[in-house]
């Protein structure tokens, strides 16, 4: 990769850890589900009026819509406003790997490597010692909706794989997250009225500050719409395991974002489990190829939501 795309990579990275702080301030106005509903609108007006349809069936657009913007978003959203800290977020989701392995498993009949499954035991390693840290004098539930958002990306992405399996022409990430966009606002909205009350979502519209709107614009324009078209336009030149290793940095950009941001303390336990979490996912990510194979040809770009190592 030259300077300047391993300088785009890393940039990215960076917009997507710091994703987090306008997430957070964002949820300080709007209740979440109220957010996500307004964040995927955002993301789909009006880009859906220039972005051609990508070829794939509505049905995977509804179905990887629901899993993705509904279950990820839909969680996350809660679980940060429940107690879940910014940085320690951004790390947990990485466990979407693990989901991601495990369903895999399960609808496509895919055995992980011996690498892979060693990298999730590293990881799931990890991920208990901050539940365990986090069980004491914090809400567990904002433990276990994190974790759920990171179950609900990993379905996502197999599904994406089997979209890509049915299709016969390349899927542009980027085209597929602005139509994907279209399907979470529904069913956000209505779950916004059901559980946080049509008055909280009024409420909510009074007096907005300007950093509620800066934030809103941040996720859904900087890191969605530029993010992967960015990252998009990488992935079109480079093999994808070489792009996507740089998703690795979106924790360390996270973590520190939050705490110089936010004021957000980290203990060095949860540093440590950070550590296991990311290092878990970044060896179960190591692809091993013989010397006289030739390199594989670059995937199509995936629309994984806002990567959060998470989208």
């Amino acid at each position: 990769m030259s300077p300047r795309h391993l300088l785009l990579a890393v940039m990215i990275a960076a917009i997507w850890g710091f994703n987090f702080v306008p997430i957070k301030t964002g949820l300080d106005t709007f209740p979440p589900l109220l957010f996500g509903a307004l964040r995927f609108v955002v993301s789909a007006l009006p880009a859906v009026f220039f972005v051609r349809r990508p070829p794939v069936a509505w049905k995977w657009i509804l179905l990887i819509g629901l899993a993705i913007g509904v279950g990820q978003f839909g969680m996350m959203f809660i679980g940060m406003r429940e107690g879940m800290p910014a940085g320690l977020a951004s790390v947990l989701l990485q466990s979407a790997a693990l989901f991601t392995t495990v369903f895999a498993f399960g609808l496509l009949g895919e055995r992980p490597r011996p690498i892979t499954a060693a990298g999730m035991l590293v990881a799931l390693f990890g991920v208990t010692l901050i539940g365990v840290d986090f069980g004491h004098g914090s809400p567990i539930l904002a433990f276990l909706l994190t974790i759920g958002a990171a179950a609900s990306w990993g379905l996502g992405n197999v599904l994406m794989r089997m979209m890509n399996q049915s299709t016969e022409e390349p899927v542009d990430g980027f085209a597929f997250m602005v139509w994907m966009s279209l399907v979470p606002p529904l069913p956000l909205l209505t779950l916004s009225l059901i559980f946080e009350g049509p008055a909280a979502d009024l409420d909510a519209f009074t007096d907005v500050p300007w950093e509620a709107w800066a934030s809103l614009a941040y996720i859904a324009y900087l890191s969605t719409l530029v993010g992967f078209g960015a990252w998009g336009w990488l992935m079109r030149r480079y093999e994808a395991g070489t792009v996507a290793m740089y998703a690795l940095l979106v924790p360390p950009f996270g973590i520190v974002s939050t705490v110089v941001v936010l004021g957000e303390s980290v203990s060095a336990l949860r540093l440590f489990a950070a550590a296991l979490i990311v290092g878990g996912v970044a060896l179960g990510s190591v692809r091993r190829r013989r010397q006289d194979e030739p390199a594989p040809a670059a995937e199509p770009p995936l629309p994984t939501p806002e990567p959060v190592l998470s989208k």
